[in-house]
């Protein structure tokens, strides 16, 4: 299986939150098991601009160095693709960011890690670090 990582899975982490320690635990499970991992370039942004906004910019360098050296893949969209998003927003009843990973689980047949209900009204499967932790 493929999965998507939303950024609900990172921040979760950076701002130790309530579940932090599960997605902590999924994510140091990457590199060892057999599944791949991937991440929007849109959640990456979402994170770097927060990060800058709080001058953490060592802390956004250990993270993005930590996600490189997991393997996580990173996905971009083109810009054909982002007017599809927008189609998307309207079709599926998503937010703009919410669209964007519902787009890169379609177009690529993934699931998606997320604390986020709004994907539970979607045809793609939603599941929690806890469902897929090895």
């Amino acid at each position: 299986m493929m999965y998507l990582l939303d950024t609900n899975i990172f921040l979760e982490i950076l701002l130790d939150q309530k579940k932090s320690d599960e997605c902590e635990i999924l994510l140091r499970s990457v590199p060892v098991n057999k599944e791949k991992f991937y991440v929007s370039s849109f959640t990456l942004h979402t994170i770097e601009v927060k990060m800058t906004r709080e001058s953490k910019e060592d802390y956004l360098k250990n993270f993005l160095r930590s996600v490189d050296d997991l393997g996580i893949k990173r996905l971009d969209t083109p810009i054909s693709e982002e007017i599809k998003i927008l189609d998307c927003m309207d079709e599926q009843g998503l937010s703009f960011d919410d669209a964007v990973q519902y787009h890169i689980c379609k177009k690529n047949d993934f699931e998606i890690i997320s604390y986020d209900e709004h994907f539970d009204g979607t045809d793609i499967t939603r599941k929690e670090p806890s469902d897929i932790i090895f």
